[in-house]
């Protein structure tokens, strides 16, 4: 798999990574249903085999629990692979609430907690999940720096960052990457913070390429309805009308390119994430093996100006229904 530098940091990442938010199971409020932890495993080890060399989890992803599946999975292939977490979404003992903290001294509380969990000594990419309370960001973020001098770390990162915010926490330390969303429906990081980020060395890497299943071609109505209550897409806009049938059109205009590539429509959703030289990487999410074989061949996949401008039409349609 081709791989890509992120940012200023020399870290070479391989152009899909391994998301795990699934992985955290259904018990907590952003949860994607129940999980089998040994499916968990499973699609960790298959990633590996695909070429996949950095996983991405969090702390908050079912309150540790994706966190402690990662950590049994890589054991053995520590040294082979790039460990990205994040810190900033807290939660208490049992509590299901999910608390926002920036605090240096959460932070660092955070940091140890999640180095058990995943049972290894240093964080590859520790990231800050939300700048929320954004009064505290340059708390946290000058918490991250100083957990990089104390080696716990090795590069800090930041996700779903506003302009405003990513100026402020540049000022401070510098930053190695930027995750946000990123797919053909969500496109508002193009306009100023790709530019931004391309200007700065900092990485992009995208989160929710496929936006949570909807550009896999195996979406339907059917089963949006079918989601547990435990699924947080239940409550996504994307997932509800008038968005849901005209992002399922999208899909399905997209699989007619995707049968000329020979390639799987979840591959093509990765692939134009990927068209960008500022993108370092997308994120792959998956629940078993099956997932995570098939769109890790994403990654050497590329698209002609007239495939770009055959999707540009369909999100262009896309938009023009939503207006």
């Amino acid at each position: 798999m081709q791989t890509r530098t992120l940012g200023h940091s020399g870290l070479k990442l391989s152009t899909i990574g391994l998301g795990t938010w699934a992985m955290g199971g259904g018990d907590w409020k952003f949860g994607w249903g129940a999980q089998d932890d040994q499916k968990s495993i499973a699609a960790v080890r298959a990633a590996v085999e695909a070429g996949i060399n950095w996983i991405d989890t969090a702390a908050i992803y079912g309150h540790g629990h994706s966190e402690k599946v990662v950590g049994q999975a890589i054991k053995e292939r520590r040294n082979d692979l790039i460990i990205a977490t994040k810190c900033g979404r807290v939660w208490a003992g049992e509590s299901r609430e999910i608390g926002k903290c920036l605090r240096r001294e959460s932070i660092f509380r955070e940091v140890e907690n999640s180095l058990t969990r995943l049972q290894i000594d240093v964080i590859d990419l520790y990231q800050i999940h939300w700048p929320e309370p954004d009064d505290e960001v340059e708390e946290g973020w000058s918490a991250v720096g100083d957990l990089i001098k104390a080696g716990k770390v090795r590069f800090g990162g930041v996700c779903n960052f506003n302009l405003a915010q990513l100026k402020r926490a540049q000022a401070i330390h510098p930053i190695t990457s930027l995750q946000p969303p990123y797919s053909m429906l969500k496109r508002d990081i193009e306009p100023e913070i790709i530019p931004w980020c391309a200007e700065n060395n900092v990485g992009i890497v995208a989160y929710s390429p496929m936006q949570a299943g909807l550009l896999t071609g195996r979406f339907t109505k059917e089963r949006a309805a079918a989601l547990p209550e435990n699924d947080w897409r239940k409550r996504s806009p994307f997932f509800q009308e008038p968005q849901l049938s005209a992002n399922l059109r999208v899909a399905e205009g997209l699989m007619p390119i995707a049968d000329r590539m020979s390639i799987a429509v979840s591959q093509l959703a990765l692939a134009w994430v990927l068209r960008l030289p500022a993108v370092t990487a997308a994120i792959a999410g998956a629940r078993d093996p099956r997932q995570i074989q098939e769109t890790a061949r994403a990654g050497d996949v590329e698209l002609s100006p007239e495939v770009i401008e055959e999707i540009e039409k369909l999100l262009r349609q896309r938009e023009s229904e939503l207006q």
